[in-house]
């Protein structure tokens, strides 16, 4: 049986560099991926998500883990499951949709979150909305949000010693035990400040809502294109978050001594770093394709998950 897949129709070329929205129909869809959060509650969700799709004649496609959860077999890794399948469905938080984001650098393959977590900025589709939301993804009748991802690069001494590409941030903090930390900050080339501080939080849009919101940054719309430079507690008052475009190369060098210090990239993977190192940053060529839930919106989510509105 040959299932009717979205295919996503290109949008303007103006809003496609902004990370705008695309709608979709056309493809056919054989196999949906699947990655899941090995927890309790994720099992039956995963068992019926697998009948539903082979029920439609469609190939569910998972990683080793998520197949063990149901007692199945898979000869597939992780970072193989996006190109075996046509979109993948990520069962569980922001965390793990950040982890599969990695995955499918490089690769024309959307993906539908799916959120088991307790806040869901990325995972936005609840277990409820689950097999509507695919019924409608199959139909044609949904958009894709066309995400902004940061290449990151580690150099010391002239060699490049980390490379990653990231959805949300790129974060340069100190230990708990480590002073503050003094970085040189430059855009293009030019000094912006040497800012000192207990970090450096670079965001892209998407990540307007994570760490940076939480140091005090600015909450920007997913389709600008911009990113924040935000220091984290700054020694001086007045070195407030800068938003800046996205279009620029932002190189971030630690100026000062200090034996406790990391770079983390989406909060997930971290690089030790030493005086005089250079964090490259700039936009990657790589945009996440974010299939959005039909029916809702940004500033709905944002009432939603940040109790916009709510009284005491």
């Amino acid at each position: 049986m040959l299932i009717e897949r979205p295919a996503c129709q290109s949008p303007p070329d103006r809003r496609r560099s902004a990370g705008g929205k695309g709608t979709c129909k056309g493809e056919r869809v054989n196999k949906i991926g699947i990655i899941a959060k090995p927890r309790p509650d994720a099992k039956p969700v995963l068992e019926e998500l697998i009948q539903w799709l082979e029920a439609r004649g469609i190939e569910p496609v998972m990683d080793v883990d998520t197949a063990s959860m149901v007692g199945a077999t898979s000869t597939h890794m992780k970072n193989a499951v996006p190109s075996a399948a046509d979109l993948i469905v990520v069962l569980g938080g922001d965390g793990t949709l950040l982890s599969v984001a990695r995955l499918v650098e490089g690769k024309d393959v959307p993906i539908l979150g799916v959120n088991l977590g307790s806040l869901g900025f990325l995972t936005e589709v609840t277990i409820a909305e689950l097999f509507p939301t695919l019924t409608q993804v199959l139909d044609g009748q949904y958009s894709v949000s066309e995400r902004v991802m940061l290449n990151c690069h580690v150099h010391r001494q002239g060699e490049r010693i980390a490379q990653a590409v990231v959805l949300n941030d790129v974060v340069i903090n100190k230990g708990a035990l480590a002073r503050i930390i003094e970085m040189e900050t430059y855009v293009d080339g030019v000094l912006v400040n040497t800012f000192r501080a207990d970090g450096l939080i670079i965001a892209t849009p998407t990540g307007s809502t994570a760490y940076s919101l939480a140091a005090g940054g600015p909450i920007l719309y997913p389709s600008l294109q911009t990113l924040i430079i935000n220091p984290i507690c700054p020694f001086t008052l007045t070195n407030r978050p800068l938003v800046i475009p996205d279009t620029v190369k932002i190189e971030v060098i630690l100026v000062k001594e200090n034996e406790d210090v990391l770079v983390t990239l989406d909060g997930q993977v971290g690089v030790a770093l030493r005086y005089r190192d250079v964090v490259e940053i700039r936009k990657a060529e790589t945009r996440l394709k974010l299939i959005q839930c039909p029916g809702k919106n940004y500033f709905e989510i944002l009432r939603t998950k940040l109790k916009w509105g709510d009284t005491p």
